[in-house]
């Protein structure tokens, strides 16, 4: 991204990074699981990372409003709405992927 600006980086990359949010927000069919299994990170992963940014600057955001901000809604919430049983074979991807972070 030679020729832009700091600024302008920084926009583009939140831009993303609200598309990505929008995006998985959407997709409720596509379980954490799966994305840890074929990605190595997921929901929980991005809110962590919102919250890790945060801490960085000392701004208050606690793990339950970086979870809302990136679920649309409380994690318990969409959990009960959206979350299914891991099964077997997804336990074992899970399992056996290496460990990331």
């Amino acid at each position: 991204m030679q020729g832009i600006d700091e600024t302008t980086r920084t926009e583009l990359e939140a831009a993303v990074f609200r598309r990505l949010v929008a995006h998985l927000q959407a997709r409720t069919d596509v379980q954490n699981i799966d994305l840890m299994n074929l990605a190595g990170f997921c929901r929980n992963c991005l809110s962590n990372w919102l919250k890790d940014a945060a801490d960085a600057r000392g701004l208050p955001l606690t793990k339950d409003e970086s979870r809302a901000h990136v679920y649309g809604m409380p994690y318990e919430e969409w959990k009960a709405k959206h979350q299914t049983e891991a099964g077997p074979a997804q336990q074992a991807a899970f399992a056996a992927r290496p460990e990331t972070h």
